[in-house]
């Protein structure tokens, strides 16, 4: 494959100018954007996901960015789906594929292809959502650090979701769900793709997070959330993993004031943004890395008839 038609992935932590990069790159090389963000799928969270502005999005096509109504769930697999559906209809057009987002799963599916695990019946899948209701999410994560010692460290301990599927995947196949992940298969070859990483500095990531907190309120977030407590969404759903909602009613609340919900909300994101680039660290070894204070200096330097982007140091 020339590289030409290679599909560009750009990641990042939280607050490092992806879809920013993405922008000026679509823009010079004639591109189109496709979010590989988990929380960016979502209808009615602009300002709370910091999805790309209207204004942002002119003459750019973006994809898969709120589409999907609060209440529904979006897996991995049917990110993927659609992914790659898209990806080839923007090849047919001669043009080139960007991904850009924070969700590492996603990347990981797209380049490495997705877990063929054996489908578990509802009733069973209930029976492990039940032991997670009573036992608690603190006590439901440490039974299945001991059914399954490989999970450890490989998710947050307060991720309901994560940690259900792998208890039951463990629980009904004997396998663990990460052992599962190692025999894939993708429609890609690793040469298809362009992978950058924005690395940012600790000291200049935590400013920027505490700028864009501070921004995303002045913008409007509480009116969303206000809006958003009205859809009365189950605790459950995914769409309440989005930073921003739980501290924000509180406010509403008048549980805790203005200050605190900055600090809580920032508190939040570095502690996503940490997330996200442990699992770079571990994951992400092969992506080239790009200095968030030279991205520029790429734009410059992009070649839009050969997209010799690879070379670029």
């Amino acid at each position: 494959m020339d590289k030409q038609s290679k599909i560009i992935l750009i990641s990042g932590p939280t607050a490092s100018g992806k879809s920013n990069f993405a922008i000026k790159i679509a823009k010079k090389i004639n591109g189109e954007i496709i979010n590989a963000d988990s929380m960016q799928v979502y209808k009615h969270l602009n300002i709370l996901t910091a999805r790309p502005k209207k204004k942002e999005q002119k003459n750019i096509k973006h994809h898969l960015f709120g589409f999907i109504e609060l209440d529904k769930s979006f897996s991995t697999g049917q990110w993927l789906k659609a992914a790659i559906k898209i990806i080839k209809k923007i090849q047919m057009k001669k043009k080139t594929p960007i991904l850009v987002g924070g969700t590492g799963l996603y990347f990981q599916s797209l380049i490495n292809g997705l877990v063929k695990i054996p489908k578990i019946p509802i009733y069973f899948r209930n029976k492990i959502r039940l032991i997670q209701k009573k036992s608690g999410q603190k006590k439901f994560y440490k039974k299945l650090i001991k059914l399954d010692p490989i999970a450890k460290g490989k998710f947050d301990p307060n991720d309901v979701q994560r940690s259900i599927r792998a208890f039951e995947i463990k629980s009904f196949t004997k396998v663990s769900m990460y052992t599962w992940l190692d025999k894939t298969n993708s429609e890609f070859n690793d040469n298809d793709f362009l992978k950058l990483y924005i690395d940012f500095k600790r000291e200049d990531l935590i400013k920027k997070i505490s700028l864009r907190t501070n921004k995303m309120i002045n913008d409007g977030a509480l009116k969303e959330v206000k809006k958003f407590i009205k859809f009365k969404i189950k605790k459950e759903k995914s769409v309440n993993k989005v930073i921003g909602i739980d501290e924000l009613t509180q406010y509403l609340n008048k549980k805790i004031d203005l200050d605190k919900t900055r600090e809580l909300i920032s508190i939040k994101t570095r502690q996503y943004a940490k997330r996200q680039a442990t699992w770079a660290r571990s994951r992400m070894g092969s992506w080239k890395k790009i200095s968030a204070v030279k991205i520029d200096d790429y734009i410059k330097r992009l070649n839009k008839s050969s997209l010799k982007l690879d070379q670029i140091t």
